[in-house]
């Protein structure tokens, strides 16, 4: 089963480090007009770091993915932008925060700018040029603040405390954009990213610069950058997606308690909890089974999706599991910490189990989140196979919680499932966080062959068996609406807007 859709073309990534609260204390508004710059205000300017690059172009390929190697510097002070929406019936607005001395300065950035959490939109402007001078193509990049940042001098800050990485999970809520002072950012995200370019080939020249809207909005000056590039044809099979678990942080497993619990099972009731909530269905397509699985069959039709369980805090989600010796399974237990860390509490949650299938081959906690398909009256008809689950922080769903930690740890498989012969492993969900898995395998996926046309709903919930603690249970469950159309072994689906969200 992986976790990603097998044809995105990349997924948010998230590294570690400590757990940052978000708070808007002393805020005072931006000055107008005419008004001195605060200090502290930052400075952004466009470099280039070679004057000259190579990209691969893959057979199979579309095109080429353009990593010019050009950056955003920062001077003055940290670029920061808080970006959120009020519910998915509302836009998502974006400010900028100037920490000036004592004050916190805010400045609400143009109404419509921002269109998702993915980054700001259309910053680049790309002009391509062939050998001979001829203009063969123009295109535009997005620019997401916290990509592949490093600093530029010796006495800028050691380490960032901005997140790595922008969400581009379509149910987002709230995100935190940042370069430190004396850093810079990448203008593209290092792989195959979006608007590819279909140059054969040969050697060009791409002369960039940042639209002008904002080199006026950030006080940057008019500067383009040329940096010639050359297309080399590679005829292997590509250089494969990044993932929503693609990223290979340190090889070892967060590291459960030293023993198994004993004496007496406690849920302190005045400690903070987690709060498990679901985010409604996206990626929904049909499948033929193709992918292969238990009961697969391509004469039949599936209705594919990805879901979304994330953690509104105010504190992480922790299960540990411990294994007697010989047993198959481990005995599962959440623990509970107050607000200072300190473990207070803990509970028996279930259990563990191995998966031993190529792309799992790691252990499974049962009970995190189970999808249905209902009818038209919200009555259960097809019921997913997928019931365990490996808790991983694949997606920033809302950095502006409190609490919310900006640098998880366990991000991909690799880092938090544990090896086959583990005696206990660790997972934790961090606050902010959410773990998104893709439903394209027959099981998971629901099979609608022999479905009539006609609406349905996708039922998403979190902690369906409540036997997890958490703050709330009344956000735990989301329906996405999708209509079935088509033949048998032609089936189709339409998938309404949830809110202003047009995302199927």
């Amino acid at each position: 089963m992986t976790r990603h859709h097998p044809t995105a073309l990349r997924r948010s990534a998230i590294i570690a480090a400590t757990a940052l609260t978000v708070g808007a204390a002393g805020t005072v508004a931006a000055p107008g007009a005419g008004a001195a710059t605060p200090t502290g205000t930052p400075k952004l300017q466009l470099i280039a770091a070679t004057p000259s690059v190579t990209v691969d172009r893959y057979e199979g390929e579309p095109g080429v993915y353009l990593n010019l190697g050009t950056y955003i510097t920062v001077d003055g002070g940290p670029l920061e932008m808080r970006v959120t929406r009020k519910s998915y019936n509302d836009p998502v607005v974006a400010t900028q925060v100037i920490h000036s001395g004592s004050r916190t300065v805010t400045k609400a950035l143009p109404a419509g700018l921002v269109k998702d959490f993915s980054g700001l939109p259309d910053f680049l402007k790309i002009s391509i040029s062939d050998a001979s001078g001829a203009k063969v193509a123009d295109t535009t990049q997005s620019f997401c603040p916290n990509t592949r940042a490093g600093r530029i001098r010796p006495d800028a800050p050691a380490t960032s405390k901005y997140p790595d990485g922008c969400s581009d999970n379509p149910f987002a809520l709230g995100g935190v954009w940042g370069v430190e002072k004396g850093w810079a950012a990448a203008t593209s995200p290092g792989f195959r990213g979006d608007n590819p370019l279909d140059l054969p080939a040969g050697v060009y020249t791409a002369k960039v610069s940042v639209a002008k809207k904002y080199r006026d909005l950030f006080g940057m000056p008019d500067k383009a950058q040329t940096v010639k590039v050359t297309v080399r044809q590679n005829s292997g099979g590509g250089q494969g997606l990044v993932g929503k678990h693609g990223r290979k942080n340190a090889s070892k497993s967060l590291k459960p308690a030293a023993h198994r619990p004993v004496g007496r099972a406690t849920v302190p009731a005045d400690v903070p909890k987690p709060d498990l909530r679901a985010l409604p269905a996206y990626g929904i397509a049909i499948t033929n089974g193709d992918e292969g699985g238990a009961g697969a069959a391509p004469t039949k039709d599936y209705l594919a999706f990805s879901a979304t369980v994330w953690n509104g805090g105010p504190s992480p989600l922790v299960v540990d599991g411990f294994r007697k010796p010989g047993a198959e399974k481990m005995d599962a237990y959440q623990y509970f910490y107050d607000a200072q860390g300190k473990q207070v509490g803990y509970t028996p949650t279930g259990t563990m189990e191995w998966d031993p299938r190529e792309g799992h081959q790691h252990w499974h906690f049962s009970d995190f989140a189970s999808y249905r398909l209902l009818g038209a009256d919200k009555r259960e008809i097809v019921r997913s196979g997928k019931e365990a689950f490996c808790l991983a922080n694949t997606d920033a769903i809302d950095y502006t919680v409190k609490n919310a930690n900006w640098h998880p740890y366990n991000t991909d498989l690799a880092t938090a499932c544990g090896e086959e012969t583990a005696m206990s492993v660790r997972e934790v969900l961090d606050v902010g966080n959410g773990d998104t898995y893709s439903q394209y395998r027959p099981g998971q996926s629901f099979d609608v062959s022999d479905l009539p046309n006609g609406t349905y709903y996708i039922q998403v919930i979190a902690n369906p068996d409540n036997r997890l603690k958490e703050q709330s249970t009344a956000n735990n469950v989301t329906y996405r609406k999708v209509i079935l159309g088509g033949t048998p072994g032609a089936r189709t689906v339409t998938v309404p807007k949830y809110g202003l969200i047009d995302a199927p």
